[in-house]
């Protein structure tokens, strides 16, 4: 992305001119502002799509409009550096996630320059200044239009391969269960016939493990491609996380720290809300063995519940980092890639959104977010 930055500066023609001219710029049209923020969202709520596609991503639009005021802020401060273009390519994402159709972006970006141009027409501007804002606003269209397509087309091919993946699931696994059933019978007689040998009680009860594992990994890939019926109700996020803590298995010497303030309730499946928090704090454990910490956190933003897990573990994979929550995607040597894409899968089915980052902790923090309980 740096790399095509710095292409289209070169092709727009924005010099280091432009980054002086629009600091220089913005305590003049920062007055203006507010203005453009308000015509901005009164234009876009007109719209039934848009409108419903902004209040299932981000459901206040006093949110919003806070975030486009920061975004206008760095429009003309800048820095213009990989930072920059990181937190633009973000916006492009979000619009994907939150099925915002590419149009109203577009039409969205054509309101601003329209606003501010109309700003810069005053005889005190020259043309060099509304040059040097075009070509900023040139920059970042482009750069939002690049994420969005990316993205898309990663969620349509993931989407693909889901579907050819639940195919094979549920024929397999079903197939898969009589077998093991069998097996599982075999055992309890011969069980039955062992007569005190404690190595052939050793052999049959490491066949029986196995077994187990066997059904709890045709458990979770049916999981992943079953519609279950969410059972919503408000749940109490703090007793699912000390429940989580207290059954968890870890070393001694990894530490799992819980929030001291009360966290807002959300509504959700408790059942399924807690395979999540287990999964990711299982996760977290295993990242930060076998001397570390595991945080859980937990925030109200707007009407809804950021739920974060941290660790002091090695972080996130770049090679997988855009495939984890995919099945069978896992860089554990004993793991086959199923937990990460079963939450993400819980997650979405509630509503909400999951996302993996760089934590404070030095590890990897995941974040989920869910619907406040009314």
């Amino acid at each position: 992305m740096q790399r095509l930055f710095g292409e289209l500066k070169r092709y727009v023609g924005f010099s280091a001119d432009d980054e002086r001219r629009l600091r220089t710029l913005h305590p003049r049209v920062l007055p203006h502002f507010e203005r453009t923020i308000e015509r901005f969202y009164g234009r876009i709520l007109e719209h039934d799509d848009a409108r419903a596609a902004l209040e299932r991503g981000e459901r206040r639009v006093g949110h919003l409009k806070v975030t486009l005021l920061q975004w206008m802020e760095e429009l003309f401060l800048g820095p213009w550096d990989e930072a920059y273009v990181d937190r633009r390519a973000r916006i492009g994402t979000t619009h994907v996630r939150i099925s915002l159709p590419q149009h109203y972006m577009v039409t969205a970006m054509s309101m601003v320059r329209s606003d501010l141009l109309d700003v810069l027409d005053a005889p005190d501007f020259g043309d060099d200044d509304r040059h040097s804002v075009q070509r900023v606003l040139d920059l970042d269209l482009a750069i939002m239009l690049h994420t969005y397509r990316l993205d898309l087309e990663a969620r349509q091919a993931r989407a693909e391969r889901l579907a050819t993946f639940g195919q094979l699931v549920g024929s397999i696994g079903h197939e898969l269960r009589n077998p093991l059933g069998v097996i599982e019978t075999s055992l309890y007689v011969l069980k039955s016939k062992v007569d005190g040998d404690p190595r052939v009680s050793k052999h049959l009860d490491r066949i029986s493990h196995q077994v187990t594992l066997a059904n709890d990994i045709i458990t979770q890939l049916l999981d992943l491609i079953r519609d279950k019926p969410l059972g919503r109700q408000k749940v109490d996020l703090g007793r699912i996380f000390l429940e989580v803590a207290q059954a968890v298995t870890r070393p001694e010497g990894v530490q799992i720290e819980l929030p001291t303030y009360p966290t807002a309730p959300v509504s959700g499946d408790p059942v399924q809300l807690r395979q999540v928090v287990m999964n990711l704090v299982e996760n977290a454990v295993h990242a930060a063995s076998p001397q570390g910490r595991v945080v859980i956190g937990a925030a109200r933003v707007g009407q809804s519940v950021d739920v974060t897990v941290d660790d002091t573990g090695p972080g996130i994979d770049p090679s997988i980092g855009g495939r984890l929550f995919e099945p069978l995607m896992t860089t554990k040597a004993k793991g086959i890639g199923l937990g990460l894409a079963l939450v993400k899968r819980i997650v979405d089915r509630h509503g909400g959104m999951i996302e993996a980052s760089k934590s404070p902790l030095g590890g990897a923090r995941f974040t989920v977010r869910l619907q406040e309980a009314s």
